[in-house]
């Protein structure tokens, strides 16, 4: 065990699937998470798709503003419509601020804006899961 982790938190069962055309940025999110909760780093959809069948279902998906703007933000529909149950938060730089308010209004549950730091990023999962740790109120369509 990690120091620093709880112990309710490093035997939750629940994953969370980053997806990101950016290297850098999977995994940077996922060594901020992995001590925390079973964290997958995948460079695209149909890549997590094939991954999360069965018992590897993903409960929160950190999905890349990159990948709503060359898909459009019918891919969050898409995302829900597979996984009915998920939550998604769409990684953002500030420059992509419509991209991603456009992402939010087609159903995604929040954003992780850049520059990512460990707190932030954990607090916001945590939020997202209903997790001890979260934020009380979440605040959904906005970054």
């Amino acid at each position: 065990m990690q120091i620093g982790v709880e112990t309710s938190k490093a035997v939750d069962q629940r994953r969370v699937f980053v997806v990101d055309e950016d290297e850098i940025t999977r995994a940077a999110l996922q060594f901020m998470l992995h001590d925390e909760i079973e964290t997958h780093e995948l460079a695209g959809l149909e890549e997590a798709y094939a991954m999360g069948t069965g018992w590897l279902t993903p409960d929160v998906l950190l999905l890349g503003v990159s990948i709503v703007a060359a898909r459009g933000e019918e891919v969050i529909a898409e995302i829900t419509a597979r996984y009915p149950d998920i939550r998604i938060l769409i990684v953002t730089g500030k420059e992509d601020e419509a991209t991603a308010i456009a992402a939010l209004k087609a159903g995604a549950h929040g954003a992780l804006v850049k520059p990512l730091t460990l707190e932030a990023v954990r607090r916001k999962v945590d939020t997202i899961l209903g997790r001890a740790g979260g934020d009380a109120l979440v605040q959904l369509g906005g970054l």
